[in-house]
């Protein structure tokens, strides 16, 4: 479900001064960072009305602690607005290479790290495309529609989608990366001959284009500059954007890169292994995991950063997504761990177009739905109909049946318009529950900082966050109730939107109510309001 163009979004590589400028003009700093959390009739923004609940409905109010499972690419659990909220195994005796409480995991005092061992942390992966058309090359090689066996035929036709799905994401990536060079090298010499290190939007707009290529690439930076620095453009734009198509062909898209044996070491032929990984919560690259705990619960009451959507929250990380796509074996661990430490929400934002072992990663989601645990799944990033593309994991059993405590999220801006879609989000009529917001959503990063991001892993641990809020102040409710109050409590959107199409084509203008099944945006102010009262 997120193509490798839209990783970008996904694993949160967008500076916060990319993606500013959305029209909070009106707002104090303060609530500007905290838009998500806001009220639409009081604040004109369409967040999920959380200070709204605090103030007029939880003032006052005893809550239980709940534990959220962050399954991710790792979480800072030395962040200035996370340290508070970092769950901690009480049983477990810091450093002492003992696993004291006999869970099979040695020293995991914060969670545990399914892509790692003794000799460090996996950072890059494959896509799951890449490996499994690794596997399938093996198979097929030289076979042809002609020769191809009767009984082979249906994996064959497969394996030709993912050669065709491969070749198409590769090409996509060189062309990027020649695009990306190419402009690097006109932008430097324009530079350059400006006489300025870092030019102004003014430099740009009195500069005198000496060709056709000159003149549409100041049309483009007199565009970019608007909302940004050139200093911020250039390196999240020309530098992250060349490295980020460069890893790609690198590791995501290397038939012959796998570092599975060098950095874990386990099994992967054997679904069924649990004990493998290192205690190392955090990782190589943070980033993303700590901006999805911050969104669920940064501290509310330490009067720095940020704030949570929940106020009595133990963040609990387990390390299994890359740079690249997560493996089901190391996600079905992920989820076992997490639920059989008592984790009672799960956030998972991350998702893939293929799966190797769907049974392995269903088994666990059926062990958390017999443990009442409820988990919150991103849409991703493809601007696709998650009705008619595949995505994993997916709540629907290989064998039939769905898990029902399990809520997919789509995202969602600020305004109340026909761009209230996130362009970039996911969407389903029967597949995708719920939308929330996704769109410029500042939250903590590694070294106690704090950035904006944009994606469907921004929305999920909005939801995360409320999910945890209503079993903190209503613990009697089951996993299942609290979905169904979270579904029936949306802000209702009774107007059309957008969704992109291809380059160069318009928009599709469409109900809200045919994105997704509830028809609206979650608010945690008519959760509670619900909860209370909940039959």
């Amino acid at each position: 479900m997120n193509t490798l163009k839209n990783k970008v979004v996904l694993r949160g590589l967008f500076s916060a001064a990319l993606i500013a400028g959305l029209g909070f003009s009106s707002f104090a700093q303060a609530q500007k960072d905290n838009w998500h959390n806001l009220d639409f009739k009081k604040d004109s923004v369409f967040g999920v009305s959380t200070e709204k609940a605090y103030l007029e409905l939880l003032k006052g109010k005893k809550s239980t602690p709940v534990i959220v499972g962050v399954l991710d690419g790792g979480v800072d659990i030395k962040h200035e607005d996370l340290l508070s909220v970092i769950w901690v195994n009480k049983k477990e005796i810091a450093g002492n290479g003992k696993d004291d409480d006999k869970n099979g995991y040695i020293d995991d005092v914060n969670g545990w790290n399914f892509i790692g061992s003794a000799k460090g942390s996996v950072s890059h992966e494959a896509l799951e495309l890449t490996r499994v058309l690794r596997r399938d090359k093996a198979r097929f090689e030289g076979v042809t529609a002609e020769t191809v066996k009767p009984a082979d035929k249906a994996a064959f036709e497969q394996y030709q989608k993912e050669q065709a799905d491969f070749d198409k994401q590769t090409n996509e990536a060189k062309n990027a990366v020649a695009n990306i060079g190419g402009l690097k090298i006109a932008l430097d010499a324009m530079v350059k001959s400006m006489g300025k290190e870092n030019p102004t939007l003014a430099d740009f707009q009195n500069y005198k284009a000496s060709s056709d290529i000159e003149g549409r690439l100041k049309n483009i930076m007199v565009s970019q500059l608007q909302n940004s620095t050139y200093e911020d453009f250039y390196k999240a734009q020309i530098v992250k954007g060349l490295e980020h198509y460069q890893d790609q062909l690198a590791y995501n898209l290397n038939l012959d890169f796998d570092p599975r044996a060098e950095f874990v070491g386990d099994n992967y032929a054997d679904s069924k292994q649990r004990n493998y990984g290192n205690n190392d919560v955090t990782g190589p690259d943070a980033s993303h995991g700590t901006h999805v705990s911050g969104i669920i619960a940064a501290n509310r009451t330490n009067n720095i950063g940020i704030k949570g959507v929940a106020d009595n929250v133990q963040i609990m990380g387990v390390r299994s997504v890359p740079d690249g796509d997560e493996r089901d074996k190391d996600v079905a661990n992920a989820i076992r761990y997490a639920v059989a430490n008592g984790a009672k929400v799960l956030n998972m934002s991350f998702g893939k177009a293929y799966s190797w072992d769907k049974n392995a990663v269903d088994e666990a989601v059926k062990y958390a739905m017999s443990k009442d645990v409820l988990i919150i799944q991103a849409a991703g990033n493809d601007n696709k109909d998650l009705d008619v593309e595949k995505s994993f994991p997916d709540r629907r059993y290989e064998g039939g049946g769905t898990a029902a405590a399990y809520i997919v999220v789509g995202a969602s801006g600020s305004a109340d318009d026909k761009t209230l879609k996130a362009d970039f989000s996911n969407y389903g009529k029967t597949t995708v529950d719920v939308f929330a917001p996704g769109v410029k959503i500042y939250s903590t990063v590694p070294g106690s900082k704090y950035e904006a991001y944009n994606g469907t892993s921004m929305a999920s641990p909005v939801v995360a966050g409320v999910a945890a809020l209503i079993r903190e102040y209503y613990p009697k409710l089951t996993a299942v109730q609290v979905k169904d109050i979270i579904m029936k409590s949306v802000v209702k959107v009774d107007h059309n939107v957008d969704i992109e199409g291809a380059e160069g084509e318009t928009p599709k203008s469409v109900p809200f109510a045919d994105i997704c099944i509830s028809g609206g945006i979650v608010n945690a102010y008519n959760a509670l309001k619900l909860a209370a009262d909940y039959k």
